[in-house]
Order: C-alpha cells, then structure tokens, then sequence
C-alpha cells in the first residue's frame, strides 16, 4: 500500500462536507478488522483507509490547514499503513475499570512481546511492537501498543490459497488464539497487495 500524501487528503472544507459519509464507509469498513483475541484484548488493523480517517480526523480536530501541520500528520500515521509485506495493528487492552486495569496491567507485563499471528500450520509470526517508543516500564506494560506483523511469500501464499488465519497471545496471563472469519481474512488479505 502506498503511504499517504497530502495530495490525497480533503481539505477541511471538503471534509466538513463528506465527513458523515466518509466516516460510515469507514466504519463499515473497521468492522472485519478488529479482532477480539480475549473479552479485554483486541487487535484493530490498520490500512490506507483506516489511517486517511485518522489524519482527516486530527487535521479537523485541530484545525490545521498549512502545509507543514499536514505533513507532520503524514509522518506520524503513515508508518502504521502495510507495506505489503506485513499487517500492522493497535493492540488495545481495555478495561473499563480503573482498578481492574491497574491490576491487569501490571499482570500482562511484556503481553506485547506474546502476541502472534499464524497462517494454517505455519510458523508463527511474532510481533514486532512499538517501534517507535517503549511502552512497558518495569512495572506495567501500556494499555495501547502499535505492532507489525511481517509475512513470508510462503504464508501470504497460503493465504491467497485459503490458509486460515489465526491471532494469539502466548502470556502466562493470557493464552488464547482464535480463528479469524473469513470476512476479516479477506480484509487483511488485501494488506499484502
């Protein structure tokens, strides 16, 4: 997928316009991305859509409109766009409760480093989270983290043949994997092209 540029973006004006319209084929589309691997844990896949949402969104909540603002937007979200060769996700931990997320927090410590995608019988891919600052100190891991998932030929391959897709966590405190449906499949597929 090919990064964002401002070229591609609505003006704030234009956005104003199409925002109620823009925003449900968003969500619309969010819906077959956001993978529940546990009742306090999700995975939401970011793609070129996703991330121009988040940009317009920023540059209406913040009024910006000149030039270096925009491309200070670009360069912060563009990372989390696929390059093809990978998935790349916001890994959300959410607990609605304070104390209950304290509490969880502190238990799933590194849960970030557990996290894993598996085509069929294939190796697992581990995640590579928050490339861009730490966000586990040595008392809590972060209720947000960003992660990249990098795919091989063989397992995008089996994909496009009709391997199934899984998302785990392998944490002493949280071991589950599930089995994504075919809809998402299909959704993330597009990722690698």
């Amino acid at each position: 997928m090919q990064a964002l540029t401002a070229e591609n973006l609505y003006s704030l004006e234009q956005y104003h316009g199409l925002r109620q319209d823009f925003r449900a084929k968003v969500l619309a589309h969010k819906r077959h991305r956001q993978i529940a691997i546990g009742p306090n844990a999700t995975l939401y896949f970011e793609d070129r859509l996703t991330i121009q949402y988040q940009v317009q969104e920023m540059l209406r909540i913040e009024r910006i409109f000149e030039t270096e603002g925009i491309e200070e937007e670009l360069s912060t979200y563009n990372p989390l766009i696929p390059d093809g060769s990978n998935l790349k996700a916001t890994f959300m931990l959410e607990f609605p409760d304070v104390d209950e997320r304290k509490v969880a927090l502190q238990a799933l410590r590194g849960v970030e480093d557990r996290t894993y995608m598996r085509v069929g019988d294939l190796a697992r891919v581990n995640a590579i989270a928050d490339e861009d600052l730490e966000r586990t100190d040595d008392d809590k891991t972060s209720a947000v983290h960003f992660m990249r998932f990098e795919f091989s030929a063989e397992m995008v391959a089996a994909l496009r043949a009709g391997a199934q897709l899984f998302a785990g966590i392998d944490h002493p405190e949280l071991q589950r994997e599930v089995a994504l449906s075919a809809e998402s499949r299909e959704s993330l597929l597009a990722d690698f092209d």
